[in-house]
């Protein structure tokens, strides 16, 4: 890094799942006008359509399979990452090798766990040290993908996951309680109050693939409630796998039900409804904590996923409904007593709400990377 240039902050992603992105845009948003930043995603590089199969693979197995995910997650533990070899990895450090090459990056950030692995070769290959910063987008289940990377530090989502590192003998003061590094935006926007108005009771539900789902969810929130319930879908990826479902029931309740496709507006959507439904994902558990909105569960990913449920639950913000029938109880349970309960959680979830995460992720990763220049200054 010279004194004639920003920065140059390099944040390596992977589109498995929601969050790694996500945190990767947060954390480049938060950079724009301190740093010169660039988001690239190694994998979707070297072998696009590999890449693509995997993805969809995983979101089908995630999905439809996802014990056996369970079971393939749970063997992440006895991989030593360093060593490992799966298809399309050198070709996947070849494009990471040329993208640090090319950028010229005073710092690695990666938000996926397999790139600081990619650096550490790079490095014993005669590249140039950086300093690397893993942000880990899961919360307190974290494997050891996230926990060996030979990284300088981690960025972690909350006490308790930071805690649990600790436990697995990493270091505390590597390991930095930040929060997810979640939009921006969201630290600009006013979330409904614990005093808001519930009537009508709106709910923001994002559906995963599932056909049938999409409809019983929606059965369970719109049908037979004691209090005016409006419902917005966010269809994103899945538009045009449910859009006539979602149509169907637009339908079949008149006058309370939106669909959207693929929405830049989230954070927005977030501060204005009651209630999120939706897959316990990384980036949707913690959009909606940094909104401030409670959140029931509708689909869990065992492994990864179960420690944002229990963080959820833990901060009393929000619980698992994964059946019509336990959605619609846990529904009647938030509306009844004028939604106390809901006001309940409203108020927990204002009390851990980290929407400027980014900011204190980006701050943290610009100290570090002019603390690395001025050490090297001084060899």
């Amino acid at each position: 890094m010279s004194d004639s240039r920003p920065v140059r902050v390099l944040i390596a992603t992977a589109g498995f799942g929601d969050g790694h992105n996500t945190a990767a845009r947060g954390i480049a948003m938060a950079l724009e006008e301190r740093a010169e930043s660039l988001i690239i995603d190694p994998s979707a590089e070297a072998a696009p359509r590999f890449n693509n199969l995997l993805r969809a693979t995983y979101r089908f197995i995630t999905t439809y399979l996802p014990r056996t995910w369970e079971k393939i997650y749970d063997g992440v533990e006895q991989r030593d990452f360093s060593q490992q070899k799966f298809p399309f990895r050198h070709r996947m450090q070849q494009a990471f090798t040329l993208r640090v090459n090319k950028f010229d990056p005073d710092i690695i950030v990666s938000t996926f766990p397999l790139y600081p692995y990619f650096f550490e070769h790079y490095v014993q290959n005669g590249g140039r040290p950086r300093p690397v910063i893993t942000v880990v987008t899961d919360s307190i289940e974290i494997n050891a993908s996230w926990r060996k990377a030979p990284t300088d530090f981690w960025i972690v989502t909350d006490e308790e996951t930071k805690k649990c590192m600790e436990a697995k003998q990493i270091p505390g003061d590597k390991i930095l309680n930040i929060g997810f590094p979640v939009n921006p935006l969201l630290n600009t926007l006013n979330p409904l109050s614990p005093s808001s108005s519930t009537n009508p009771f709106r709910v923001l539900y994002f559906p995963t693939a599932s056909k049938t789902a999409i409809s019983e969810t929606a059965r369970a929130i719109l049908e037979d409630r004691q209090w005016p319930t409006e419902l917005t879908i966010v269809l994103g990826r899945n538009l045009r796998r449910l859009y006539r479902a979602a149509r169907n029931i637009k339908r079949c309740y008149p006058g309370r039900v939106r669909i959207k496709g693929w929405s830049r507006k989230v954070p927005q959507l977030l501060c204005q409804h009651h209630l999120v439904v939706g897959k316990a994902g990384g980036a949707t558990v913690h959009e909606s904590l940094a909104a401030c909105c409670p959140m029931l569960i509708r689909h869990l990913v065992p492994g990864q996923e179960e420690g944002n449920l229990e963080l959820l639950r833990k901060i009393g913000g929000g619980s698992l409904a994964d059946t019509e029938s336990t959605l619609a109880a846990a529904m009647d349970a938030l509306l009844n007593d004028q939604g106390s309960l809901w006001r309940q959680q409203k108020k927990s979830l204002s009390l851990r709400a980290r929407p400027n995460a980014a900011e204190s992720a980006a701050s943290f990763i610009l100290e570090t990377a002019f603390q690395d220049q001025h050490t090297t200054k001084q060899k």
